[in-house]
């Protein structure tokens, strides 16, 4: 364990108070690492990172907590460029501002259900839930479109020969579904952005599939 190794640094963190990401200056901080064999070949390694924080615009005070290991994969933001998958937690969590689409009430009751439960457990930092729900809800849609294959893999694609997704759609699904297994089947907790950019491409789902053919119906 290393003691303040962090203090006096400054990182961007989401206030609770100010309701945006502000600069935090870091006031003390505990960092530990280690390591756990899994196989006589194999061995994980961890980081965890203990910070009490301070926003510099309102002041208010926080727990921040950022962990890693070895099994996270990097998340590539550019051609050449990667970030580390960090599970970054901050006590007490801010609040989310993440709204359900407004036209939610067009979906099927059991899409709009899934689809808000899944809203709810990302605004309550609950990225394991989220992530089961992301894959919940495009099995979901898969079933109410009636893909008949017997996997969410194959579902999917059932979704394009019946001409609900396009097949640049699809692909982009699979990743979700991939997402969201290794939420139900690792219990693995993905991050912030990860889950973030999931629930973009899944109301853009909505939108096409449900939302806006129902207006289109309605308007012509």
């Amino acid at each position: 364990m290393e003691l303040n190794k962090k203090a006096n640094q400054k990182v961007e963190v989401e206030c609770r108070e100010c309701k945006r990401k502000t600069r935090h200056l870091i006031l003390a901080s505990a960092d530990i690492s280690g390591s756990e064999r899994l196989s006589w070949d194999y061995e994980m390694h961890w980081t965890s990172s203990s910070q009490i924080v301070q926003c510099q615009g309102c002041e208010t005070v926080s727990f921040r907590r950022v962990s890693s290991d070895s099994e996270n994969t990097p998340i590539q933001v550019g051609p050449n460029e990667y970030v580390d998958d960090e599970l970054i937690e901050l006590f007490p969590g801010p609040i989310q501002s993440r709204d359900p689409l407004s036209d939610s009430h067009i979906l099927p009751s059991k899409v709009q259900r899934i689809y808000e439960e899944t809203i709810r457990a990302l605004n309550g930092t609950q990225p394991v839930l989220c992530g089961i729900g992301i894959r919940a809800l495009i099995e979901t849609v898969a079933k109410e479109k009636r893909a008949s294959s017997r996997d969410l893999y194959g579902k999917i694609n059932d979704l394009v020969s019946h001409g609900v997704l396009t097949q640049e759609g699809a692909d982009i699904l699979h990743k979700l579904r991939t997402l969201g297994n290794d939420a139900a089947h690792e219990v693995k907790p993905h991050s912030e952005r990860q889950l973030g950019l999931a629930m973009d491409v899944v109301e853009n789902l909505l939108q096409g599939v449900y939302i806006l053919p129902h207006h289109a119906k309605s308007t012509f």
